[in-house]
């Protein structure tokens, strides 16, 4: 029977469970065996991470062939204009290549947001916006930098889903396992 874990990844931590400089893995949240991350989520992001010890389930979840859709909170310094937005609906022109389009919007403050360590860096004169991004690719640092293409750096990155699976009731620094997926 295989094992899935729905991880709320804290900020700071990497998606790893040893690390040669000695800085803070899955290791000290997740004491579970033999179960992997299905995909990568960076250092400074958080979030929704899935770790599994099915390597199906873990090649479905992360593999770009599947194309499984991962939405993600992300605040966003200034306020972007509609035109801006269309840009990342329509896909746009990194280094690596055209990305897919991406389903794009503006929200309110997620609901469940928890305090970030460190805090995010606010500036008095600058305002920013939360969007929520869908995508169904996943490639280096993706929201990141389609966000600094149109303009506006990301501040702060919470990967909320990924295909049905969410962080909805699962604390930052906690996670839920599922058996029998």
């Amino acid at each position: 029977m295989s094992t899935l874990i729905l991880f709320n990844k804290p900020y700071g931590v990497l998606s790893q469970f040893s690390d040669s400089d000695n800085r803070e893995t899955l290791s000290s949240y997740i004491k579970q065996k033999h179960v992997y991350p299905a995909g990568r989520l960076d250092k400074d992001s958080e979030g929704l991470l899935l770790l599994t010890d099915d390597g199906k389930l873990q090649h479905k979840i992360a593999h770009p062939n599947h194309k499984m859709s991962k939405t993600y909170w992300v605040l966003i310094e200034g306020i972007p204009s509609e035109e801006a937005l269309q840009r990342l609906r329509d896909g746009i022109e990194l280094k690596d290549g055209m990305t897919l389009p991406a389903k794009v919007k503006v929200i309110h403050e997620p609901y469940l947001l928890w305090k970030r360590t460190p805090p995010v860096r606010y500036r008095k004169n600058i305002a920013d916006t939360w969007i929520e991004i869908t995508i169904s690719e996943g490639r280096n640092r993706q929201v990141r930098r389609m966000t600094a293409a149109i303009g506006y750096p990301t501040l702060r990155l919470i990967r909320y889903r990924i295909g049905s699976w969410t962080i909805d009731g699962i604390e930052n620094g906690q996670y839920r396992k599922i058996t029998g997926q």
